[in-house]
């Protein structure tokens, strides 16, 4: 029996064989191993099923699946931002509909950003329009607002070149005041108009300030609250140029300013010069506090943590100081609302002066007239006003005017002291501020404007006096004699 497996083990496998050897003829590729093993390939006449196109169709659907998962990625970016850029439509519109009806004063400044503003949004709404490479009504809609925004406000730019807006509005209040008066059958009591001779002294005290004129932010930011700015204070001075200078967030360290070649530029944050001075953490040229000022062309501050005086020539880099005897420094008698201003100085039509306390008058406001060359003290007076009971002081044809804060919104113009009569007193010019705290105050006696720092924001005014020929307004006075420095 086992002989017999064997027989026919080797018939079938010699079969196989030659079965295989058969279909190698026939297909004409294939081969045996060694170990008998065919290996050959079969060309099957007629293909059931397409494999090969629907490969390609797998490939195909996959492909289009991930273009359109990219377009449908673009689109959400595209829709949020659409989002944003439509309130910023509502906002710009709601701005454009104020400037057309003069609900407010406004710069070459706004002017610009709000150009700005609609020039990015009409950059969006073409991008979007070539991504749906067709028409949209709502995307048509929205460039044709845009656009009709873009041309209001180039034309209310044009038209204002003068601001005829403000001088309108000035007009119809005067208007209302004609009205009144006539139906009164009373004269009104206006008070007098600035002097048409700016620079001189022809005039009495103050009797008027302006409502506030905002001309922007400075350029650090709203963090820089303290600092000041200005133009140049001598009489007779280059009045386009301009200065800024925040200090650090303490309000102590004056380390550096800008200096603008315009009020154009000052508006549009386009500097002429930069100056910094410090050195590798070395103070020793910098100021402190916010009494600086620009005084035929020379910075004038106090020295950083010293009771001296700096002359900084900004344009060849050159620092020379002096002592101001008796001062006190470093914060002991400083403002009431701002920290540093211990030594402040100011100009006027008389020259240059320095508003400062000493110790030996009890913290009470003494004023030097000073030699602006050589910082020598010409001569002093001394008041009874403690300095620490001002908000901020400011010098005008020889007399001190000194504010304080009546609320977050007001301040008052409450003592002065002159000079040249020895005499002090008591007044009431009420102002209005933007924010709440007056970080520096000075005068120009070139324009008879206040210049103001007034947390991070640069603002002035315009001052009226009373005329020589009409009596002041009731003061009440007390003489104090001034002590001359020989």
């Amino acid at each position: 029996m086992y002989t017999f497996f064997i027989l026919l083990l080797t018939i079938w496998r010699a079969h196989a064989v030659t079965l295989t050897q058969s279909l190698i003829s026939e297909s004409g590729s294939g081969f045996l191993d060694e170990n008998g093993v065919c290996y050959c390939t079969v060309n099957l006449p007629d293909t059931t099923f397409p494999a090969d196109r629907f490969e390609k169709l797998e490939i195909s659907n996959r492909n289009l699946t991930i273009t359109v998962e990219k377009e449908i990625t673009k689109i959400y970016i595209y829709q949020s931002t659409l989002t944003v850029y439509i309130e910023q439509l509502k906002n710009l519109t709601k701005r454009v509909e104020i400037m057309e009806n003069g609900g407010l004063s406004y710069t070459e400044l706004e002017f610009e950003l709000i150009k700005l503003e609609i020039k990015e949004m009409e950059i969006l709404i073409v991008q979007l329009k070539e991504s749906f490479n067709g028409s949209s009504v709502i995307i048509e809609t929205l460039y044709q607002e845009i656009r009709n925004i873009s041309i209001i406000v180039n034309q209310l730019e044009i038209y204002d070149k003068n601001n005829v807006l403000v001088i309108r509005r000035e007009i119809e209040a005067l208007k209302k005041r004609l009205e009144e008066c006539e139906k009164n059958h009373t004269k009104p009591e206006y008070p007098s108009l600035p002097s048409p001779d700016i620079g001189t002294c022809e005039h009495s005290q103050i009797i008027n300030i302006s409502k506030p004129f905002v001309v922007q932010l400075n350029y650090v930011g709203s963090s820089y609250l303290y600092g000041g700015w200005g133009r140049d204070s001598l009489l007779g001075a280059d009045q386009n140029l301009q200065w800024v200078a925040p200090l650090r967030t303490d309000g102590r360290l004056s380390d550096g300013m800008r200096i603008y070649s315009s009020y154009n530029d000052l508006t549009i944050y386009n500097h002429a010069a930069l100056k910094i001075l410090y050195n590798n953490y070395d103070f020793t040229n910098c100021g402190q506090g916010g009494g600086l000022i620009l005084y035929n062309n020379f910075f004038y501050f106090n020295c950083y943590n010293t009771l001296n005086i700096c002359k900084y020539d900004w344009k060849n880099n050159v620092i020379t100081r002096a002592a101001l005897p008796g001062a006190a420094y470093n914060n002991r008698f400083t403002y009431s609302h701002t920290a540093w201003q211990d030594i402040d100085l100011a100009g006027d039509e008389e020259g240059l002066w320095v508003i400062y306390a000493t110790e030996q008058h009890a913290g009470n406001i003494v004023i030097s007239k000073l030699n602006d060359t050589s910082l020598a003290v010409l001569q002093t007076w001394n008041t009874t006003q403690f300095k620490h009971g001002v908000s901020n002081a400011f010098m005008v044809c020889g007399v001190l005017y000194a504010t304080r804060a009546i609320s977050t919104k007001q301040e008052e113009i409450f003592y002065m002291y002159d000079t040249k009569t020895n005499e002090e007193g008591k007044l009431s010019v009420i102002f209005d501020k933007m924010k709440e705290n007056v970080q520096s105050l000075s005068y120009n006696p070139n324009d008879h404007r206040l210049y103001m720092y007034n947390d991070a924001y640069l603002i002035h005014y315009d001052l009226s006096f009373t005329s020589l020929s009409k009596p002041k307004s009731k003061i009440i006075h007390s003489k104090i004699n001034p002590i001359k420095i020989k």
